[in-house]
C-alpha cells in the first residue's frame, strides 16, 4: 500500500524551516537548497509544494501575520479600547513578535523587487488601516476620541510608530526597549482622548 503524503503538512514543514532559516540568518539564509536540505527534501521536490522561493517566503510571510494577528483580541471591544489593544499588540514587545518581525522585515525587502510580493503587502497595508479608520470613527461616535487631528494622520501615525518599533528592535535594540515602544503608543492614545 502506498505511503499517504499530507500534503498541507508537508507545506507546514517547508514554512516552519524557513521561519527558522530567516531568524537565525536572514533571508539570504533561506536559499532553496538550505530549505531544502533543513525540510529533509531534495532541491528539486520543494516545486511539488511551492512553485518558487518567493511563494515560500510569501507563505512565510502569512505565518507571521497570523502569529501577530492571534496577538489582537478585540471581540467585544469597539473604538478607543479596541484601538489600544491592537496598538500595543503589535508592538515587537516579547521575544516572538520580535522575531515575527524579522520574517517581516525579510518579506518588506523582497517586496521591494517582487510585485506579486509587493501586492501581497499593500493588501495587508489597506486591511490594517482600513481597521485603525473603523476604530477611530468608533472612538469618535462614541465620545472617547475628541483630538481634531485628522483621522488619516493618526493611522499614518500609528502604523509608522509600529514600523518603525520593529526595525528598531531588530536593526538597533540598544536605543530602544520594550518599555520606551510602550510609552510612545500611550503618548500617541493620550493625545487622541484631548480636544
Amino acid at each position: 500500500m502506498p505511503k499517504i503524503i499530507d500534503h498541507d503538512q508537508r507545506r507546514q514543514d517547508i514554512v516552519d524551516v524557513t521561519w527558522e532559516l530567516i531568524t537565525k540568518g536572514g533571508i539570504e539564509a533561506a536559499t532553496m537548497r538550505e530549505i531544502a536540505a533543513a525540510a529533509g527534501f531534495a532541491n528539486g521536490a520543494l516545486k511539488h509544494y511551492f512553485p518558487s522561493k518567493d511563494d515560500i517566503i510569501q507563505a512565510t510571510y502569512e505565518r507571521a501575520l497570523e502569529f501577530m494577528k492571534g496577538y489582537v483580541s478585540i471581540e467585544g471591544r469597539r473604538g478607543f479600547e479596541a484601538l489600544r489593544e491592537v496598538c500595543l499588540s503589535s508592538m515587537p514587545i516579547d521575544d516572538e513578535r520580535i522575531t515575527a518581525g524579522r520574517v517581516l522585515l525579510t518579506f518588506w525587502q523582497k517586496s521591494l523587487t517582487n510585485p506579486k510580493l509587493h501586492d501581497k503587502y499593500l493588501e495587508h497595508l489597506r486591511e490594517w488601516r482600513a481597521l485603525l479608520h473603523r476604530l477611530i470613527a468608533e472612538g469618535r461616535e462614541d465620545g472617547d476620541i475628541v483630538t481634531e487631528t485628522p483621522d488619516e494622520q493618526l493611522v499614518d501615525e500609528i502604523v509608522l510608530i509600529n514600523a518603525g518599533a520593529n526595525v528598531m528592535s531588530l536593526v538597533g535594540p540598544q536605543y530602544t526597549t520594550i518599555e520606551l515602544q510602550r510609552q510612545h503608543v500611550e503618548s500617541l492614545l493620550d493625545r487622541l482622548t484631548r480636544p
